[in-house]
């Protein structure tokens, strides 16, 4: 089950359980759309892979299965995750 993780890792943007911004990479790395578009060019500074809109539980779920409180900050280093791109 999806953590539905608060906030964006990059930017720390707060990113509701209803988020149209929230993007998600296969690992659930978790950032806003805008961070994903225009830092990260599509490509996910963690695993190198591409993220897609994450998926938004039902507000009648959430008191069964809550979402994540856990915030995860960890603001990209751009220049390096730019050099990497490039080398590919």
């Amino acid at each position: 089950m999806l953590e539905i993780r608060p906030t964006c890792e990059n930017c720390n943007k707060s990113l509701s359980f209803d988020s149209q911004e929230a993007m998600i990479c296969t690992f659930e790395c978790t950032f806003c759309k805008d961070c994903v578009e225009n830092i990260l060019q599509e490509v996910c500074p963690n695993c190198g892979g591409d993220f897609e809109k994450r998926p938004i539980r039902p507000k009648n779920l959430l008191e069964k299965y809550p979402v994540s409180t856990k915030i995860v900050h960890k603001p990209v280093d751009i220049e390096a995750h730019l050099k990497r791109l490039n080398k590919e």
